[in-house]
């Protein structure tokens, strides 16, 4: 800040400088709790894998819950149109 700031212009940087830190924590802490999330996650699957389950399947499972049955619904035909073309 150069000598000839005035007092308003000092406190509207004082406020944007508040904000942008505001705005900086508040991501770095959502970083923090996303790295605590995804260590949760990886346990969950450590421990499913211990009890014998099959967790790349379990990784396809979770990705097809999240999509919308008609599209599954319409890729499985597809997949299997293409198979049957191929004699598989």
């Amino acid at each position: 800040m150069s000598d000839t700031a005035t007092p308003d212009t000092n406190a509207t940087y004082r406020i944007a400088a508040d904000e942008l830190r505001q705005f900086i924590e508040r991501y770095e802490r959502l970083e923090a709790e996303k790295k605590d999330i995804a260590d949760q996650q990886k346990e969950v699957m450590a421990e499913a894998k211990g009890r014998g389950y099959d967790t790349k399947v379990m990784r396809k499972v979770i990705a097809l819950r999240k999509r919308d049955r008609d599209d599954i619904a319409e890729e499985e035909a597809v997949l299997e149109m293409y198979k049957q073309a191929l004699g598989m």
